[in-house]
C-alpha cells in the first residue's frame, strides 16, 4: 500500500509539471462524467416523482367499453343494469365494478358559473389521498343516490376562495348538490393538468338518476392486478352474453399503461446516459494519447529507472497510476458539476411532478466507477508500452 501511495505521489507531481496539458485532457472527462450524472440523476428523479404520485392513486382500474370501430356500436352500448351482471360473472376476480360517466356540465354557485368535467364515482377508494376538506363518497351515498359532490381544490378555489366549501350548495346542470369534500391539490402542476384538476365528482348512482342513459364504459378493479386479463375476458364475455356475440368491446389496462410509461422513462434515461458515455470514451482516447506522448517524452527517464533496478511492473504501475489519477480528477470534477446540475434540475422537476428522490449514493459510485474504469482501460496500453521498452535503446534516445 505504501508503494502505491508513493507512485500516486509521483503521478501527481508529473501531472502538476504539465498542469495545462493535464487540465485540457481532463476536460473530456469532466464533460462526459457530468453529462452522465446529470442525465441519470434527473431521469431517476423524474421517474421517482411520477411513480410516487401514481402510487398515491392506488391500483389502477381496467376500463372496458364498447368498441367504436364496429359496424353497429349502439348495439354494444353498456347500460346501468349491466353492472350487476358483470359483477356476478367476475365473482372474486374483481374487488369493484362500476359504470363510468363523464360529462361537461355547467356548475353554478351564486353568480359564478363554470363548465366543469363531472364524473361518477363509487365507495371503493384504493388511493391514499387525504381529503383537504370533508370526506369521500361512502357506500350509503351510493345506495341512496345522495346529492353530494366532491370538488377538486381549484374548483373550490374558484367558487369559494379561501372560505370553507363544506356544506355549500352548488347547482350541477340545474340540480342542487351539497359539497361533502374537497380533494387535495396534487404535488406538481404536471399532474394537476394531466389528471384534470378542474373537475367535480358525484356518486355514480346519482349520475344515473339525474341523467339515465348509456354509460361510457365499466371500471373494473381486479383483485389481482397481475391477472387483470382474466377479469377483462370475463367482463367481455358477460357483456356479449347480454348484448349478443356480435357486440365487440375494447379495454384499457391502467396498471399496464403506468408500467409502460415508467419503462419508457427508464429507457430514455439509459439512452441519454449512453450518449454521455460516448463522451467518456472520447475522453479516454484523449488520456491514452497524452500518456503515449508522456511515454515518448520520458523515454530516457524510463531507461534510467530500469538501469537502476526498476522492474516492468514498476514502470507499468507508474504510468498506469498517472492515467488513473488523470481520469479520477477529471471524473471527480465532472461529478461535482453533474451533481450541481442534478440538484438544480430536481428543483425544477419537483415543481412539475412533486417530490423527487435522487439516488446520490448510486450516482457517486457510478461516477467513481466509470472514471476508474476509463483510466485503467485507456491507460493500460501506454503503461505496457513503457514497461516493455528496452532500457539500452531508451538510454540512447
Amino acid at each position: 500500500m505504501t508503494r502505491i501511495f508513493a507512485y500516486a505521489g509521483e503521478a501527481g507531481a508529473a501531472l502538476w509539471r504539465n498542469r495545462t496539458r493535464s487540465i485540457l485532457t481532463m476536460l473530456g472527462m469532466i464533460i462526459g462524467s457530468s453529462s452522465i450524472i446529470a442525465v441519470f440523476g434527473i431521469s431517476k428523479g423524474a421517474t421517482s416523482g411520477i411513480s410516487a404520485t401514481i402510487e398515491s392513486f392506488g391500483v389502477n382500474p381496467v376500463f372496458v367499453y364498447a368498441d367504436p370501430t364496429q359496424d353497429y356500436p349502439q348495439y354494444a352500448d353498456i347500460q346501468f343494469r349491466d353492472v350487476k351482471v358483470v359483477e356476478a360473472a367476475l365473482g372474486d376476480r374483481a374487488v369493484e365494478v362500476m359504470p363510468l360517466y363523464q360529462r361537461t356540465w355547467p356548475v353554478r354557485y351564486g353568480k359564478t358559473t363554470q363548465y366543469i368535467a363531472v364524473s361518477g364515482d363509487g365507495a371503493y377508494h384504493p388511493d391514499t389521498l387525504t381529503m383537504a376538506q370533508g370526506r369521500k363518497i361512502s357506500q350509503e351515498d351510493v345506495n341512496s343516490a345522495a346529492r353530494i359532490a366532491l370538488l377538486t381544490s381549484d374548483v373550490a378555489q374558484k367558487f369559494f376562495g379561501t372560505a370553507p366549501a363544506l356544506g355549500k350548495e352548488v347547482a350541477v346542470n340545474g340540480t342542487h348538490f351539497t359539497v361533502a369534500g374537497v380533494y387535495p391539490a396534487l404535488q406538481g402542476s404536471f399532474f394537476n393538468a394531466l389528471a384534470g384538476s378542474n373537475s367535480l365528482v358525484i356518486p355514480y348512482t346519482t349520475f344515473h338518476r339525474i341523467m339515465p342513459g348509456v354509460a361510457d364504459g365499466l371500471l373494473i378493479y381486479p383483485a389481482d392486478p397481475a391477472n387483470a386479463n382474466a377479469a377483462i375476458a370475463a367482463a367481455k364475455s358477460a357483456l356479449q352474453h347480454i348484448h349478443g356475440t356480435r357486440s365487440q368491446y375494447a379495454d384499457q389496462n391502467g396498471q399496464s399503461q403506468v408500467q409502460t410509461f415508467e419503462n419508457v422513462l427508464n429507457i430514455i434515461g439509459v439512452g441519454l446516459s449512453a450518449i454521455g458515455a460516448v463522451a467518456l470514451v472520447v475522453a479516454g482516447i484523449g488520456i491514452m494519447n497524452i500518456m503515449l506522448v508522456s511515454v515518448t517524452e520520458r523515454t530516457r527517464e524510463i531507461g534510467i529507472r530500469k538501469s537502476i533496478g526498476a522492474s516492468r511492473n514498476d514502470i507499468a504501475l507508474q504510468f498506469l497510476m498517472e492515467a488513473l489519477l488523470l481520469a479520477l480528477l477529471g471524473g471527480g470534477a465532472g461529478m461535482l458539476l453533474g451533481l450541481l446540475v442534478t440538484i438544480g434540475g430536481a428543483e425544477l422537476i419537483s415543481k412539475q411532478l412533486g417530490a423527487v428522490i435522487i439516488p446520490y449514493a448510486l450516482i457517486v459510485s457510478i461516477a467513481v466507477g466509470f472514471s476508474g474504469a476509463i483510466g485503467l482501460i485507456f491507460g493500460m496500453y501506454p503503461a505496457l508500452r513503457a514497461a516493455t521498452m528496452d532500457p539500452i535503446e531508451a538510454l540512447r534516445s
